[in-house]
Order: C-alpha cells, then sequence, then structure tokens
C-alpha cells in the first residue's frame, strides 16, 4: 500500500462517489488516498484493521481462508463499495482476504476516527445497512454459484472478471497467468477437473492455453457461459 499525497486527486474521488452524502463533511480531513498495486493486499484475514475503505478504482478478488487450508472465491469488488463496515461495528479483524487484480485505488478512514465521530451518525449506519445487506445477498448468490453452476460457466465468469481494464478497450488478446492449483481452490474444485475443463474450452477454440497463461480467444462466447456470475 501506498499513501498518495494528492488533494485534487482525493476530491476528484469524492465528488465522483458522492462520497460527502456518505459521511459527514467533517470526516474529510481524516481521509487519506492509498494505492494498491496488482496483487497488494487491502486487508488480510485475521489481521487487524487499521482503516475502513471505500473502493473507488479498480478491482478487488475477495476470498476466504478455509480451515483445510485452502481458498474460496466469495465475490469480486468494482467501485464503489466499502471494506471494513463489519469490522467497524463489530470487531478488529478482517474477516477474509481482499487483494487488488489491477491497480487500485481506496480512499482510507483511520477505524478509531470513524468509530469516533460517525457511529452516532444515522445517514453513515444507513448507509453501512445497504452495505451489509448486499455483501449478504452476493455471498448467497457466491454459495449458489459453487453450488448449481458447472464448472464451465464459473471458470468462464472468472477468467473475464480478472481481465485487465486495458485489454477490454483496447480489443487486444486477453493474458492472464495463473498458478491453476491457486485458481482450482477458489473455484472450489480439483485441480484434475478444473484442467478438464480448461482443456475442452481450448477444445471449442474459446481459449488458449499456454505456459503459465490463459489467452482468450472468443470474448463473446466466454461471455455467454459465463452469463451473470461474479457480477
Amino acid at each position: 500500500m501506498q499513501r498518495i499525497f494528492d488533494q485534487k486527486k482525493l476530491d476528484y474521488f469524492i465528488r465522483q462517489h458522492h462520497i460527502e452524502a456518505i459521511v459527514d463533511k467533517n470526516m474529510k480531513t481524516y481521509m487519506e488516498l492509498h494505492l494498491f498495486n496488482k496483487h497488494d493486499l487491502i486487508c488480510r484475514a485475521d489481521e487487524k484493521m487499521d482503516y475502513f475503505y471505500f473502493f473507488v478504482e479498480g478491482k478487488g478478488k475477495v476470498y476466504t481462508l478455509l480451515k483445510n487450508g485452502k481458498s474460496l472465491l466469495l465475490q469480486f469488488y468494482n467501485p464503489l463499495k466499502v471494506i471494513g463496515d463489519l469490522e467497524l461495528i463489530d470487531i478488529d479483524t478482517a474477516s477474509c482476504n481482499i487483494e487488488a487484480i489491477e491497480e487500485s485505488f481506496c480512499i482510507g478512514i483511520p477505524m478509531e476516527a470513524l468509530r469516533k465521530n460517525a457511529l452516532d451518525d444515522t445517514k453513515f449506519l444507513k448507509y453501512m445497512c445497504k452495505s451489509l445487506g448486499d455483501k449478504l445477498d452476493k455471498i448467497s448468490k457466491s454459495s449458489a454459484i459453487n453450488l448449481l453452476y458447472p464448472l464451465e460457466n464459473r471458470v468462464a465468469g472468472y477468467l473475464l472478471a480478472t481481465s485487465p481494464a486495458d485489454n477490454k478497450s483496447s480489443g487486444r488478446e486477453s493474458l492472464y497467468t495463473h498458478k491453476l492449483t491457486e485458481m482450482a481452490d477458489l473455484l472450489g474444485t480439483s485441480y484434475r477437473h478444473l484442467t478438464r475443463t480448461i482443456h475442452k474450452l481450448c477444445n471449442q477454440k474459446i481459449i488458449k492455453k499456454e505456459k503459465n497463461a490463459i489467452i482468450i480467444l472468443n470474448r463473446t462466447v466466454l461471455g455467454q457461459l459465463a452469463g451473470d456470475i461474479y457480477e
């Protein structure tokens, strides 16, 4: 994480996402702009969270760690999301991992400052209730996806969700580097089942597998397979 001392950029994100309509204007004095590079952890499960975040630009991957040592994908974050709502009200430590999968910006407010100044703000608390309700809905959907959707659809959704933003707009082939064992864990499947599914998509000329990379050949068909998974 890197703190960005750029008041104009901070003000831009505040205006863009109407953050002053969520928290009292006096909280602006506590706001900091933080940059997370690709693969940086915005928060780590079971570690203390010192900041409450508004996720204002980029994309994040939310996953939980299971007792057997594996990870399970919960959802993806796009702006605007809040990070730390549950931790602000109930606990000090993060309940899951949130990883930046591309360069991402967050507006951070120290947890102690927010607890001191905002927990009696009905406007802010109403927004927190809405945020927690949305996350509960997303987790319920994620559980249904893992149980009911074929792996082929989940792989398609995962690849599109992790597609670099610049590739989407440029029309260039999208290149991914993955540890397939990690990808299998996140999608709740076995390494063998995942490799079979990738091989099937390769045979259909939808993607191409190279060493340490997956290239999307047909984004349209992949999108049809993905549907609204992970949106």
